[in-house]
């Protein structure tokens, strides 16, 4: 349910830079999301679809872009991507880790006319 009141954010934001552009109309919104993270995408896309009816955003296409676990090991130096939530080290077994990439959530880019 937290998607909510992080899609409300986004159109907020969304709405404030297009008014400072004097756009009329917000046409594509830009998402980057860590893997990580525990945002799902249909349920922004949702609630989109709900909050921004009658604003200068409504019809907006929201582009997802998911971004990769990056970790590093602060035992051995390896860096590398797990696929699963495994976060250990493949090469040394070390739970010593730090996150890189994969937590990310931002609002990249906000296309309008």
């Amino acid at each position: 349910m937290h998607e909510l009141s992080i899609t409300e954010s986004i159109l907020e934001i969304a709405l404030r830079h297009a008014a400072e552009a004097e756009a009329e109309k917000i046409t594509d919104i830009h998402l980057v999301i860590g893997k990580l993270s525990s945002i799902v995408d249909d349920s922004v896309q949702f609630y989109w679809d709900i909050i921004s009816d009658g604003t200068a955003a409504q019809g907006a296409v929201l582009h997802f872009r998911r971004v990769r676990i990056e970790i590093v090991c602060q035992a051995c130096g390896e860096s590398y991507h797990p696929e699963e939530l495994d976060l250990s080290c493949p090469a040394c077994g070390s739970r010593d880790v730090r996150v890189v990439a994969g937590e990310e959530f931002r609002l990249e880019a906000i296309e309008v006319e």
